[in-house]
């Protein structure tokens, strides 16, 4: 953006929706720390605890969509509010399970609840951050990821340490609730609503969505003629198989740590924080690159296949060097995740805002099923092998599919058949 233009947005949206996302990603990722304590009580192996860890992608799948449908159309601001109180409920909920059964059900509610949280912040950026900047936004939103896993690491392997699995999601799962009264406060639905901003800023920010929406063909303004376009489809097969890869991956690094580096849960929970310290790192440079330069499908495509090649490094490394394994771990997060951001920054310079929030659902609802099938393939051949190297193996396949099948977009020939080019953000003048 024009640097004399006021960015007051930069300092309130991304900050509040960071901090709000990260409760998720820790409510959510926190039970890989539980596995060890849930099996013992509860008694189940490796391959249920790749379920217990997945299920929750199933309750994504259902609340996507009409989540993401129900922002773009009313207000991000309320929907986000209202499941913030619901998922915490569901969060608390997974400590009182006394069996297996049980505690399905509550991984699978809380996924109904935050399903429909990304697609609604996803919205709400689109209205205040035009194409150019978008990378960034998300890419800085996104951040909660990492910074979830470096917060709940140590949080996580303390509460343990003190008390047990139980009060893991107690504690954790209250989080939500404080957040809600915060996000309430210092959120807005859209530049024109809030009173904190400049007049220059709002006008800034409107004139130059207003441009976007403009350049977008008017033949993508409903989900039928959006579910025709191919590019939805690419998106959707690379970001299912990411999934996998990613969270095969993130769900099983406290374990994997563990596994070479033979510490304690407090130790696990310090060392298992570094691979998303450069997560972060990785996201800010990438996605800064990307709007810099205005390409898209190479900076999503690249970090995937390179990150899993350390990926199996780290594991063919193994105990024998734990030093070089944990590096190769370091680096394989960081590197993989940096491809956040720039990827959610490219559906909003295809799709008109009415339908933004649904197609993006639609996406995003599906692929996440990926988060069910990593987990249980890896934990089914942990249990199968007794190792933890067919599962990485596993893993990085995923993700070298993945950065394979979006580079077809990076092709300036490539077209929907009605639609735009992908490959660039939309500047404005």
């Amino acid at each position: 953006m024009d640097k004399s233009v006021p960015s007051r947005r930069w300092l309130r949206i991304i900050p509040v929706a960071l901090l709000m996302y990260t409760i998720a990603y820790i409510d959510k990722s926190n039970v890989s720390f539980a596995f060890s304590g849930m099996e013992k009580d509860l008694g189940f192996g490796a391959t249920a605890s790749g379920l217990v860890s997945g299920i929750l992608f199933f309750g994504y799948l259902f609340t996507q969509m009409a989540g993401g449908y129900m922002a773009s159309r009313s207000s991000p601001k309320k929907i986000v509010f209202w499941l913030l109180i619901i998922w915490g409920l569901f969060a608390m909920l997974t400590g009182l399970a006394h069996n297996l059964t049980e505690l399905l059900i509550a991984r699978f509610m809380l996924g109904l609840a935050e399903g429909g949280v990304f697609p609604s912040t996803i919205v709400l950026f689109s209205r205040w951050f035009p194409s150019h900047e978008r990378a960034r936004a998300t890419g800085y939103w996104i951040l909660c990821q990492s910074l979830g896993s470096i917060v709940m690491a140590p949080l996580s392997g303390w509460i343990l340490y003190l008390l047990n699995w139980r009060w893991l999601f107690f504690i954790e799962g209250a989080m939500p609730w404080v957040w809600a009264i915060v996000w309430w406060i210092f959120i807005s639905d859209d530049p024109r609503q809030a009173n904190w901003i400049s007049e220059e800023e709002r006008n800034y920010i409107v004139t130059a969505l207003e441009a976007e929406q403009n350049s977008i063909p008017r033949g993508k303004t409903n989900y039928l003629e959006a579910l025709r376009d191919k590019r939805v489809w690419i998106l959707l097969v690379y970001l299912l198989f990411e999934q996998i890869g990613y969270y095969g991956v993130s769900m099983w690094l406290p374990t994997i740590v563990k596994s070479f580096s033979h510490q304690g849960s407090v130790g696990v929970g310090y060392l298992t924080a570094l691979p998303w310290i450069a997560a972060m790192i990785g996201i800010i440079i990438n996605s800064n690159h990307s709007d810099r330069t205005g390409e898209r499908i190479k900076h999503a495509s690249y970090p995937l296949m390179i990150g899993a090649i350390f990926l199996v490094a780290s594991v063919l490394i193994g105990a024998s060097h734990p030093v070089w394994s944990l590096v190769c771990t370091i680096l394989a997060v960081g590197v993989m995740n940096s491809y956040n951001g720039v990827v959610w920054a490219i559906p909003a310079s295809i799709f008109a805002s009415n339908n933004l929030g649904g197609t993006v659902g639609f996406i995003n609802g599906i692929a996440n099923l990926g988060g069910f099938f990593g987990p249980f393939i890896v934990g089914f051949l942990i249990q199968s092998t007794g190792h933890f190297l067919y599962g990485t193996i596993f893993n990085a396949v995923c993700l070298i599919v993945a950065g394979l099948v979006i580079l077809p977009l990076a092709n300036p020939g490539f077209k929907s058949g009605k639609g735009n080019y992908v490959n660039h953000a939309v500047r404005s003048k």
